[in-house]
């Protein structure tokens, strides 16, 4: 997947290459901010540019701009492996939630990465 970040707001993007131009969208929103280029550095200047926009016109509007995430979600397990996970948390001397974020965190980055 190939991303970047501006002002907290992640945008993915593609080549396309009957534009022979990058077209991306930020994601974890409902409202849409596109942007495009055709390189990296006006990719990544056009992001900048389509979140400052789109935080301007929520002012001007009176509306609260939408944030990408909030940082907590919803996860169903099965009662075996929440308790796997509560075992091995407490013999790492974590919390649940740490040891969660810390192993969320490490499989996305590899993912990402």
């Amino acid at each position: 997947m190939n991303a970047m970040t501006y002002k907290g707001y992640t945008g993915t993007f593609e080549f396309i290459p009957d534009d022979n131009e990058f077209h991306g969208r930020v994601m974890g929103i409902r409202d849409v901010i596109h942007f495009s280029g055709s390189s990296v550095d006006e990719l990544r200047q056009a992001l900048a540019d389509s979140v400052d926009d789109y935080l301007e016109m929520c002012e001007q509007a009176g509306k609260t701009p939408e944030k990408p995430y909030s940082g907590q979600f919803r996860l169903r397990l099965t009662p075996e492996i929440h308790r796997l996970l509560a075992v091995a948390a407490k013999a790492k001397g974590k919390s649940l939630n740490e040891f969660v974020a810390e192993a969320a965190e490490k499989a996305a980055r590899e993912a990402v990465l």
